[in-house]
């Protein structure tokens, strides 16, 4: 008989407790396998494609994308047997009538009516209520309610009929993916809620569609999870579209809804999107023409149009939190250093002429990183991190490198584990690697974890130094500036030469001043005559 499981929302590291549902990669109905991706999910940190413990066929998506929701929510179906004879899936779990045992015809069809207010708590039918058989480390069995209603629309895309009060003799029913009708309002299509007359008798047919029984009057019919409604739910079409066109919508700020499909089977394709795109109007003063503003897609103007407020999450709530927990815990000190570069500059020019490193890109900030491990090497005092609730400081034998990126979605930290292991030009790979996974979204948040000290190169963007705050869990940040070519004193001579400017935020608590100066003064060291690295390494 069918077996159903769901697939409850993992926790996808660093205990986060929730994430938004970014792109459905399966529709109801589809054939997945294991270890195919589902769903991409945007948590407080990175984008994270989820694949599927199980084999079968998908029931039920019960999440729509762009909501949000906590950890160990169930969010799909899966059929694991389809071909198997019995009950077909309800949303809600089996019903049950209220006026006494089924009918021989419902017997007989493997009959489950399901209605009600309370029917949208995603259980599958049969489960018990328990999402037991999850096999991915995370997925739990401990339920959790769904923050969204049950969405069922007809197979010609149209609302699904609400059910009429049970005081009018009628019975509301939801039917699954039917492949026939009857004339009692038997529903061919997925997901549709259809009204059966009092007295009246449905009949299925298809795999998976739900039988409808006999109902007399007055009789009601309600799902093991609530009661019927007592008046009509409004439920909502869903645009078909391809992730890629999902995707281009939400960073152009098109709701797909609104959108005319003209693709195969009512699609909404690329085109589509980009044509109603283009004849939108600005949404008041928030939007100008010719503008590319994708930061105030998701936020909702003043009636003025002079405002736009955009919810504070994912990536941009995470960074908030932690730059406030950094500022506000660890008394920062900053200390500032201007070097010539110029011989490092000389040294990426020739690197970049070397054969063995033409298969990476060469840049003064992998100098730079390399300048720092081989300081920390040396003062090994700095790599570590304050326990409060310990009262100890942890000294880290390792060196997970920080690079700071600038994404679409905010501000990411990811670093480069065992970095004091690799040469320069594993470094490079690993900096080259990590910058483009962090600008595609597609970091994870292994990548952004048990980092011990950080780079931020803030010279990308013409800027000379700052502040850095300290990543959390960290005792030092590097701020690399921008390299300019300025007149300065050589051998006597004033000559232009390439400049740069460095600042090392640390962790007053555990790091001193004298400790934090030598360490920045060892990779301007090394970044004024790079061959002290030959010394000191």
């Amino acid at each position: 008989m069918p077996s159903y499981q769901q697939f409850n929302l993992p926790d996808a590291g660093e205990g986060l407790t929730e994430a938004e549902i970014a792109a459905w990669h399966v529709a109801v109905g589809d054939t997945v396998t294991v270890n195919q991706t589902i769903v991409e999910v945007e948590t407080a940190k990175s984008l994270v494609d989820l694949p599927s413990p199980y084999s079968g066929v998908v029931v039920d998506l019960l999440v729509s994308e762009g909501e949000t929701v906590e950890v160990g929510v169930p969010i799909i179906v899966v059929d694991t047997d389809p071909q198997g004879a019995g009950a077909p899936y309800v949303r809600g779990g089996a019903a049950e009538s209220a006026s006494g045992p089924a009918s021989a015809a419902d017997a007989g069809a493997g009959a489950a009516v399901a209605a009600g207010a309370n029917a949208d708590s995603g259980v599958a039918a049969g489960s018990g209520g328990d999402a037991g058989g999850a096999v991915l480390v995370g997925y739990g069995t401990a339920e959790a309610p769904s923050r969204r209603r049950a969405r069922f629309t007809s197979a010609e895309g149209d609302p699904a009929v609400g059910a009429p009060s049970a005081a009018d003799g009628t019975a509301a029913v939801t039917a699954g993916s039917a492949a026939g009708a009857s004339p009692a309002g038997v529903h061919t299509g997925q997901g549709a809620a259809v009204a059966s007359p009092a007295g009246s008798t449905g009949t299925t047919a298809g795999p998976g569609a739900v039988g409808l029984g006999t109902a007399g009057p007055g009789a009601t019919l309600a799902a093991s999870t609530g009661a019927i409604p007592t008046s009509p739910q409004p439920t909502l079409h869903r645009a078909l579209a391809k992730p890629p066109v999902r995707k281009l919508a939400r960073d152009l700020g098109v709701d797909l809804e609104s959108v005319q499909p003209t693709g195969p089977g009512g699609i909404v394709t690329r085109e589509d999107v980009l044509a109603y795109s283009a004849q939108a109007e600005p949404r008041g003063l928030a939007t100008y023409p010719g503008d590319d503003q994708p930061w105030l897609a998701s936020g909702t103007v003043s009636a003025d149009g002079r405002q736009t407020r955009v919810p504070v999450k994912s990536v941009r709530k995470r960074t908030a939190e932690a730059m406030v927990a950094s500022a506000f815990t660890a008394p920062h000190v900053t200390v500032f250093h201007t070097v010539d570069v110029t011989r490092t500059m000389k040294l990426v020019a020739r690197l970049r002429e070397e054969r063995e490193f033409a298969d990476v890109r060469v840049t003064p900030l992998l100098i730079t990183a390399k300048a720092l491990l081989l300081a920390v090497r040396r003062h090994p005092e700095i790599n570590a991190s304050w326990d409060e609730a310990a009262q100890e400081i942890v000294y880290k034998h390792y060196v997970n490198l920080g690079i700071a990126a600038a994404t679409p979605r905010g501000l990411v930290v990811p670093n480069i584990k065992d970095a004091h292991r690799m040469g320069l030009h594993e470094l490079a790979e690993g900096i080259a690697g990590l910058t483009s996974t962090a600008r595609a979204g597609k970091t994870s948040p292994t990548d952004m974890s048990d980092g011990t000290i950080t780079i931020t190169n803030v010279g990308v963007f013409g800027i000379d130094t700052g502040t850095p705050i300290l990543n959390p869990g960290e005792a030092a940040i590097l701020a690399f500036g921008a390299i300019r070519q300025q007149p300065w004193v050589h051998k006597g001579k004033i000559k232009p030469r390439y400049v740069t400017q460095l600042a090392l935020s640390f962790d007053h608590r555990l790091v001193d001043g004298e400790l934090g100066s030598r360490v920045l003064a060892d990779v301007a060291a090394v970044l004024g005559d790079p061959a002290q690295g030959l010394v000191w390494g």
